[in-house]
């Protein structure tokens, strides 16, 4: 994550902002005498918001664990959108 100057960042607001947004990667905002804040894109933080809404119930983040462990070892098929329809009608 790289980080900035309050200075900086004034002085080059619509760059860093586009570079924010373009490398979805956060940019710390540093100030003399005061705290640090972070910058990131909407849709950057709309995305960890909804992350952590999901992985608060701790039921909710073993079931996504599992499902992620099952995506990474194979245990998962792709089915068309008309099988899925059937699928779930059973």
């Amino acid at each position: 994550m790289d980080a900035v100057t309050y200075t900086h960042a004034r002085n080059n607001l619509a760059a860093t902002m586009d570079k924010t947004i373009e490398d979805h990667e956060p940019v710390i905002i540093t100030r003399q005498n005061g705290k640090a804040v972070v910058m990131m894109s909407l849709e950057d933080f709309q995305s960890w918001e909804e992350t952590a809404y999901l992985l608060a119930s701790p039921a909710n983040a073993r079931q996504l664990n599992r499902s992620m462990d099952e995506a990474r070892t194979g245990k998962v098929r792709k089915v068309s959108a008309k099988e899925w329809d059937a699928l779930r009608r059973g």
